[in-house]
């Protein structure tokens, strides 16, 4: 399983760091993203503690974990800037919470997001066709959501992405443990929101692309640390 989207008690999570990464070991995870919630405020606290997990983690060579930051409730305006600071902490995938229809989230903040050249935009509700023909010219990946409620627009998305070639990719935003889907289940939430067999494998053979190039990218970063 291969999935980006998850948090810790660093946000509202659960499970301190280490405890998530053992359970999704357990969960048959091969690469987990933690993507902590955080604003302007937060980056500072949450994206160091995250990287070290990670790296300690990853130099035994067993499940894959990247270090990243949600963007949750951050101001349209300043979303490039929170962005561009999450980076320079050294978030590896970096994702805004997007308008979801179940939260008050600001108007014009799927479109900052994808101005900014964010990794992921999470569950963006309904998005306009204009931001996601945006997203598809700047590579920015449109979530199918894994959570109650989040998921109620999966289907909108599903087919507003296969109308302007936006790229799909799953994510759980499981915060305990219970919540990590095996493959299968995800497979089946991606069905529901009326993703073919085929497209399917797709996405997620394009998630294993983006997680290895991010990976090679975290390694090149700790070798140049030494």
């Amino acid at each position: 399983m291969i999935d980006f989207h998850s948090h810790t008690f660093l946000s509202d999570g659960a499970l301190c760091p280490a405890e998530h990464i053992r359970r999704a070991e357990v969960a048959g995870y091969r690469v987990l993203g933690i993507a902590d919630h955080a604003g302007l405020a937060l980056l500072e606290r949450i994206i160091p503690v995250l990287v070290e997990a990670a790296k300690r983690e990853n130099e035994l060579g067993r499940l894959h974990v990247i270090p990243g930051i949600e963007l949750t409730h951050v101001r349209p305006e300043h979303i490039a800037e929170a962005a561009n600071r999450a980076r320079e902490l050294g978030a590896q995938i970096v994702i805004v919470h997007g308008e979801t229809i179940v939260e008050p989230v600001l108007e014009g903040t799927n479109a900052a997001a994808i101005e900014a050249r964010v990794d992921i935009l999470a569950h963006p509700g309904l998005i306009t066709k204009t931001d996601a023909q945006k997203a598809a010219a700047n590579n920015v990946m449109l979530e199918i959501s894994g959570k109650n409620g989040h998921s109620l627009t999966n289907g909108y998305v599903v087919n507003l992405a296969r109308e302007t070639g936006a790229q799909l990719v799953f994510g759980s935003d499981s915060h305990a443990p219970e919540q990590f889907p095996t493959r299968a289940k995800a497979e089946l939430i991606c069905r529901g929101a009326g993703l073919r067999v085929e497209e399917i494998s797709q996405m997620f053979a394009h998630a294993e692309k983006f997680a290895k190039h991010k990976l090679m990218q975290n390694e090149m970063d700790t070798a140049a640390d030494w």
